[in-house]
């Protein structure tokens, strides 16, 4: 009988434990502030938008704005429509720029968001080998720094360290690529309390900043954005990125929007060239290209 007992443990301790199945009734809903990684001490959330149907889902993954020391993952409340074309919406908390906290705190954060998700993915009805990063302004910064480095940069710390941060595809709208060449003074302060040099410097900060230092062959695709207007970071912020990433043979599609400020917004009583409807099928025939 002891051998028995002994015999039925061990065959116990052998069968895996069961993994998360998920909750269908998840559906249609949203999650919020769901704790994806504690770095410091403090708890980062995220909130995830359900499709009514389906699954698994390629992942949309926000990344808000805010010049890197204000924001709030609230902002992806406006890509919940992408739910209707197949997509799991996820927008996320990052630790903002203070006194104690200084880049690259940011990346390191939204890196471990896609290892959370990742891990997560039975939970969560997620195709793990899809996910795309959507960032504005700053958050375009850190969508297009997350798609170009790699662990090499150092950057993959804290939790779920067994998955990979890549990402699939990056959109990047209206975001800072070089932060070596000229920007104008209005985001210098910002710059200077977040990565500790003003812009326009060739230093080891600014250079470990800046996402065209990390491009190699095997980045994922880009679409990137940006107003013709955009008087806070200047357009040739992205025709630098898309140079960049074309001379790598990376997937690179410019989106020049005529007319569009910073928020890609018209001047009064006129419209942008893509127009806010036409970018947003832009950005969905761009995910649905990269993800099929």
């Amino acid at each position: 009988m002891k051998i028995r007992y002994s015999l039925l443990i061990i065959l116990a301790l052998m069968v895996p434990a069961c993994s998360p199945v998920f909750n269908r009734t998840k559906y249609g809903t949203v999650l919020r502030d769901v704790t994806y990684c504690t770095m410091n001490d403090q708890p980062q959330k995220l909130d995830i938008y359900f499709p009514s149907a389906g699954g698994p889902w390629p992942v949309l993954m926000y990344i808000h704005g805010g010049s890197w020391y204000q924001g709030d993952k609230s902002e992806g409340e406006g890509w919940r429509g992408m739910n209707e074309n197949g997509f799991l919406v996820v927008s996320i908390n990052y630790r903002l720029g203070n006194n104690q906290t200084k880049f690259p705190a940011m990346i390191e954060d939204v890196k471990c968001a896609v290892r959370y998700l990742r891990a997560h993915s039975a939970e969560y009805n997620i195709d793990s080998e899809h996910i795309a990063a959507l960032g504005v302004s700053a958050g375009g910064h850190l969508a297009a720094l997350l798609g170009a480095a790699d662990e090499t940069a150092g950057w993959d710390v804290g939790e779920y360290l067994k998955q990979s941060s890549k990402v699939q595809a990056v959109v990047d709208i209206s975001g800072i690529a070089d932060f070596t060449s000229n920007i104008p003074s209005s985001l210098n302060t910002s710059i200077f309390y977040t990565f500790g040099n003003l812009a326009n410097r060739n230093t080891p900060e600014n250079i470990a900043a800046s996402p065209i230092t990390y491009v190699t062959p095997d980045d994922p695709p880009f679409l990137i954005i940006h107003g013709d207007r955009d008087d806070i970071v200047p357009v040739i912020q992205a025709t630098t990125l898309h140079d960049k990433l074309t001379e790598a043979g990376i997937p690179s599609k410019l989106v020049i929007v005529k007319g569009g400020d910073h928020g890609l917004q018209p001047p009064s009583n006129g419209e942008t060239n893509p127009t806010g409807d036409q970018i947003i099928q832009i950005i969905i025939e761009f995910l649905e290209t990269n993800f099929k």
